[in-house]
């Protein structure tokens, strides 16, 4: 009974996966923008919708959870942190965005065959977040410091984030892509949406299984800044990876919805530093002054909201270039 939340969790995941991919893409095609915030509306419903499972389990101990619970909370409690750690993650990943626009530019991705690129790093992504969060969980409980080193992180991650004018992808000094140009040869051309092909006998990766690389590599950076700011809400394990891993399932959609008009929100990276800012210290402060988590959503609803108002409002009467940018 201890692993049936996990198992079903996991069951439900593989299946949208599977259908995602073999049965609404089953062929290579140009993802339209109706298409894909129609994709961005359901994984963003369905992430609302599992907030029903997550208040049935807590409140009623349904399927034997309680056995594997950091701590007891009420169904009420339990669905505010998933939220609360869902917007966070959501919102992190949004800067993933501008990574992923620049790597399908640079390595000049045909658009019906980002789909593909986009769905293995998000399934790789899952598995790296995983491993992170098993991780971080297990130093947050064996090493009583380790608050202090995740805040330390964020506050950092902000202040980068504030100096930073412009992000740049290179992946001559990507060692994941040195790594595989190792072991196979590069062929330059592309190969329909394959990331290998055979030629003479001897098998090459093609610029796609690059793309990738640099894909799941920006994720294990941003997978720093995310981790430890959703264990600053909660680090029960099944809340912080259930609303990690629905966060991410958009983040597909989310890029063909957003990519080309992201660069409007001119005031989004100043929204980002100051959420990091403030899980940061919450993460630092976790041991000698609590924040309770309708607080926590309350200034992070508030904090995008304000950037997302500046951004329209300024817009509208100056053209000059964005703070930050």
């Amino acid at each position: 009974m201890i692993y049936v939340p996990w198992i079903g969790f996991f069951l439900i995941i593989g299946f949208l996966l599977y259908f995602d991919l073999h049965v609404t893409h089953s062929k290579p095609h140009e993802v339209t923008v109706s298409e894909s915030l129609l994709w961005t509306g359901f994984w963003i419903l369905l992430s609302l919708f599992f907030t029903i499972a997550v208040y049935f389990i807590y409140e009623k101990n349904a399927f034997g959870l309680e056995h594997f619970l950091l701590e007891e909370m009420s169904g009420r409690q339990a669905v505010m942190d998933y939220l609360t750690g869902y917007i966070i993650e959501k919102t992190l990943s949004l800067d993933n965005i501008f990574v992923i626009a620049l790597i399908f530019s640079y390595f000049r991705i045909d658009l019906k065959y980002q789909h593909r690129v986009l769905y293995w790093g998000i399934l790789g992504a899952i598995v790296l977040r995983g491993l992170f969060i098993w991780g971080g969980i297990a130093l947050l409980n064996q090493v009583d410091w380790i608050s202090y080193l995740f805040g330390a992180i964020l506050l950092y991650s902000a202040f980068k984030l504030l100096r930073t004018k412009e992000k740049e992808i290179d992946p001559e000094h990507n060692y994941f892509v040195r790594l595989v140009s190792r072991i196979y040869p590069i062929d330059g051309n592309y190969h329909g949406q394959s990331f290998f092909t055979m030629k003479a006998g001897v098998r090459y990766g093609t610029p796609l299984i690059l793309a990738l690389i640099m894909v799941e590599s920006s994720d294990v950076m941003f997978a720093v800044d995310s981790i430890p700011a959703i264990f600053s809400i909660t680090q029960d394990p099944f809340l912080v990876l259930t609303s990690n891993i629905f966060a991410i399932l958009g983040l597909r959609s989310l890029y063909f919805a957003l990519a080309a008009i992201m660069h409007q929100f001119r005031f989004f990276n100043i929204s980002l530093t100051v959420i990091l800012g403030f899980v940061g210290l919450k993460m630092m402060l976790i041991n000698h002054y609590h924040i309770s988590t309708s607080i926590s959503l309350i200034l992070i609803l508030a904090i995008l909201g304000l950037g997302i108002l500046l951004s329209w409002l300024i817009k509208a009467d100056k053209n000059n270039s964005p703070p930050g940018a």
